[in-house]
């Protein structure tokens, strides 16, 4: 099982309210699992719910501001996949002609 940290202790270490962690559950931006009523999420989560937290409160961004961000970042790292992927496939063809 991974590492993970309650939603609670997240309220009391980054003095955050619990009502703005419940709204990235709700609008989807962070994957909780739920032991005996406490909600939890990974460590692997907390750069992302760190981000979250920084553009809310020291930005000042709404949460559908914080969706549509998120959504793009992560149509950005998509795009940087699949370009990687083209290149290496154009790579390997450029190899299979200059040996002809």
């Amino acid at each position: 099982m991974s590492e993970r940290i309650s939603r609670e202790e997240l309220v009391k270490i980054y003095n955050i309210e619990i009502t703005f962690f419940d709204e990235l559950v709700d609008f989807g931006l962070l994957n909780v699992q739920n032991e005996n009523d406490i909600l939890y999420i990974s460590y692997e989560d907390l750069p992302a719910f760190e981000r979250f937290t920084n553009w809310y409160y020291d930005l000042e961004i709404n949460l559908p501001g914080l969706e549509v961000i998120h959504d793009m970042l992560q149509k950005i790292e998509d795009l940087k996949r699949e370009n990687r992927e083209l290149m290496k496939k154009l790579s390997a063809i450029s190899e299979k002609y200059e040996n002809i």
